[in-house]
C-alpha cells in the first residue's frame, strides 16, 4: 500500500497489469453488473446540464429512458447515484459502433465537441474505483477484478502496462499531474 495526500493506494495499481480489449469483450463493462456508473455530485448536474445536447449521441431506449428517470438514479442498496440501467442491465448512455462495440453516448459527443464533459470519472479510471468515506476523511484507490476483463490483464500483462498507468488520463483529470508523477516516482523506486 501506499499514501498519497491521505488516499491509500493499492499494490494492485503497479503490480496488476491491463489494458482494456474492446475487441474481446466489447464493452461489456458498461452493460453488466447490478447497477450503473457511479456519479460524484458535480457529475449529476453536469449530466442535468447537457441532457439535450447528449440526445443525438444516443440510442432511442436510452433517450427514452432517461426522459423518463432522468439523468441519474439512486441505488439505495450500494448508498449510491449512478448512470441509469436499461431494463436488460446496459447503462442508459451506451451506444454500439458498427462492430457491436460498446461505446459511451457522453464521450462520443465530448470527442465530437459538443459538450467539454468527458465521461463520468468512475468509468474514465475504471478498472481503478476510487472510494471515498467523508466520516474519517479517508480515500482509497482499487483496482476492481472482474471476470469480464480477463482479456484486458492478458493484454496488458502482454504490454506490461501497470494498471495505474492505463489509467494516467482520468488520474491526472482527477486528481492532477503531480498525483500522477508521485505514482510514476513510486513505480520506478520499487522496480
Amino acid at each position: 500500500m501506499l499514501l498519497v495526500r491521505n488516499i491509500l493506494i493499492s499494490d494492485d495499481l503497479f503490480s496488476r497489469k491491463f489494458t482494456c480489449n474492446l475487441s474481446a469483450c466489447k464493452g461489456a463493462c458498461c452493460w453488466e453488473g447490478d447497477y450503473g456508473a457511479p456519479l460524484e455530485e458535480a457529475e449529476i448536474a453536469v449530466l442535468d446540464e447537457i441532457r439535450e445536447k447528449l440526445r443525438p449521441f444516443l440510442t432511442f431506449e436510452g433517450n427514452e429512458h432517461l426522459d423518463r428517470v432522468g439523468t441519474h438514479t439512486l441505488y439505495s442498496k450500494e448508498n449510491l447515484v449512478g448512470t441509469p440501467l436499461l431494463g436488460n442491465s446496459a447503462c442508459a448512455y451506451l451506444t454500439y459502433d458498427d462492430n457491436g462495440i460498446g461505446q459511451c453516448g457522453i464521450e462520443k459527443a465530448f470527442r465530437s465537441g459538443v459538450t467539454g464533459f468527458q465521461k463520468p470519472i468512475s468509468c474514465h479510471l475504471y478498472p481503478v474505483r476510487h472510494s471515498k468515506i467523508e466520516k474519517v476523511q479517508f480515500e482509497a484507490l482499487n483496482y476492481e477484478d472482474w471476470s469480464i476483463c480477463k482479456a484486458a490483464c492478458a493484454l496488458g500483462k502482454s504490454l506490461k502496462m501497470p494498471v495505474y498507468r492505463f489509467v494516467r488520463e482520468a488520474i491526472i483529470r482527477k486528481f492532477g499531474s503531480d498525483f500522477y508523477a508521485e505514482l510514476e516516482a513510486f513505480d520506478e523506486q520499487s522496480h
